[in-house]
């Protein structure tokens, strides 16, 4: 008995040591597998806190995006509908805006006739032309900073400043009449700064707030400079009669002033657009569409405005027709052109905007070189000057629309303020050469060599346009 007793004990000593060395292998193994545990723990710990970083640092950026921006930085108003009555509102303001900048542009001639005759009898008509060549060569090169100021300023801020500036530029050229140099900086250069930070936000940003209808959009708009050619040089003519330039030149200056501070509240952005790290991106000239949009203007702009100097003067030395007459074919074809603006923004959702481009410049080419160069009779001045109107203003309303299809509408302001860096270098070009080519070649009568010189380059205009059209799009039959 005692001894089953003591091998029962040892069988269970030996039970128990066993149990003991299972559980003393037991707690090593769960010993180790703390261990592994922890340095795993101690691994993870650097990329939780890295990831806590980024997380801290992904709030921070969405509320510092969320932010109320600073009374002059740029503001969006996203949650407006597009196609909405708003856009329209836009649009109504930027008629406005163009209406007496382009407008007081194009009623120009009105003061160098008076300035010929009377103020400056002694200077060269080419030295008193200048002053208008500066305007508009002016407002194009300040494209670029004016396209800037709109992507990182409130745009009713800066179309505010730029009637600001157009409007005191007069008032003060009204005082400037001993020099001519005096009005070459004041009416000419800085009015032509105020001008672009106008002009730029007026056609660009209509852009935004339409899709379906942005041709028609920014066609409304850019007939604004238009209808102010239709009323603004009658009506200058008549205060210089009555008042003479000084207090022409005061009145102009505050109208334009009040008009434009009450249009620029509505001037407001769409979208926000995200500040960048470079002022000016050249990169887009890497694009062979806009190398050729590029070329393109430069060429039409080159001729563009060889018909609105010279026609009127055809008139009235080739054909005899009488001053009356010659001084309304300038009315007949700001009329026309503002007919045409709009016409074409309502035809181009049918062709495609770079088809109805193409399509304009041809038009108005084939019109210099059909009607105007090969006949000298009444019929045919007034054909050229009708239809050379009505399609002339498809390449000032329809190549901001072509940006914004092809690249989009929140960087538009400042690929337009690069875009009329060649309509700078096109005004600069075109409008000094065709004059000396009447002067020189045509001994101020002849203009054969004129006239076929701003058909030519519309025509090349037409051949570059060609090139984007199917750099962007090779079927022949494709509404682009």
């Amino acid at each position: 008995m005692l001894h089953a007793k003591t091998g029962s004990s040892g069988s269970a000593g030996t039970l128990n040591q066993n149990t003991g060395e299972a559980n003393a292998e037991a707690g090593i193994s769960s010993a180790k597998s703390v261990e592994s545990i922890v340095p795993s723990e101690q691994q993870q710990g650097p990329q939780q806190q890295q990831h806590e970083e980024e997380d801290k640092e992904e709030k921070s950026s969405i509320a510092t995006s969320v932010s109320r921006p600073r009374w002059w930085e740029n503001k969006s108003l996203e949650e407006k509908p597009v196609d909405g009555a708003y856009g329209w509102a836009v649009v109504v303001s930027g008629c406005f805006m163009l209406m007496f900048s382009m407008g007081c542009v194009n009623s120009y001639g009105a003061y160098q006739t008076y300035y010929h005759l009377n103020q400056f009898p002694d200077e060269p008509v080419s030295t008193l032309s200048w002053i208008g060549t500066l305007q508009f060569g002016v407002m194009n090169i300040f494209g670029i900073p004016a396209g800037i100021m709109c992507e990182r300023l409130d745009t009713r801020l800066v179309t505010f400043v730029g009637g600001f500036i157009m409007g005191i530029s007069l008032v003060i050229a009204s005082f400037c009449d001993d020099a001519v140099w005096k009005l070459m900086l004041t009416q000419g250069i800085v009015f032509s700064i105020g001008a672009s930070l106008v002009f730029i936000p007026a056609t660009s940003i209509p852009s935004q707030w339409f899709t379906e209808r942005r041709a028609l959009a920014v066609g409304v708009v850019v007939a604004g400079s238009g209808i102010g050619g239709l009323w603004l040089t009658p009506a200058t003519n008549g205060m210089i009669d009555s008042l003479g330039t000084g207090w022409a030149l005061r009145i102009t200056g505050i109208i334009v002033f009040a008009v434009n501070s009450a249009a620029s509240l509505f001037m407001r952005n769409r979208l926000s657009i995200r500040s960048r790290e470079k002022i000016v991106d050249f990169t887009v000239f890497r694009d062979i569409r806009f190398d050729f949009i590029f070329i393109g203007a430069i060429c039409g702009t080159t001729g563009y405005f060889t018909p609105l100097f010279n026609l009127p003067t055809y008139a009235a030395q080739v054909v005899g027709k009488s001053e009356s007459f010659s001084n309304n074919l300038l009315t007949i074809i700001n009329a026309a052109s503002t007919v045409g603006r709009i016409g074409t923004g309502q035809l181009a959702p049918l062709l495609g905007t770079i088809n109805t481009l193409g399509l304009c410049t041809l038009i108005a080419a084939l019109s210099i070189l059909v009607f105007w160069l090969p006949f000298e009779t009444t019929g045919t001045v007034l054909t050229c000057a009708i239809i050379y109107g009505l399609f002339c203003g498809g390449l000032i309303s329809l190549l901001p629309v072509v940006m914004a299809n092809l690249w989009g509408v929140q960087r538009i302001s400042t690929i337009i303020g690069l875009l009329y860096l060649a309509n700078f270098v096109g005004t600069m070009v075109g409008a000094p050469s065709s004059g000396a080519i009447l002067d020189n070649i045509g001994h101020g009568k002849d203009f054969k060599n004129t006239i076929t010189f701003s058909g030519v380059f519309m025509l090349c205009s037409f051949f570059f346009f060609v090139l984007l059209r199917f750099a962007t799009s090779r079927k022949l039959f494709e509404r682009v």
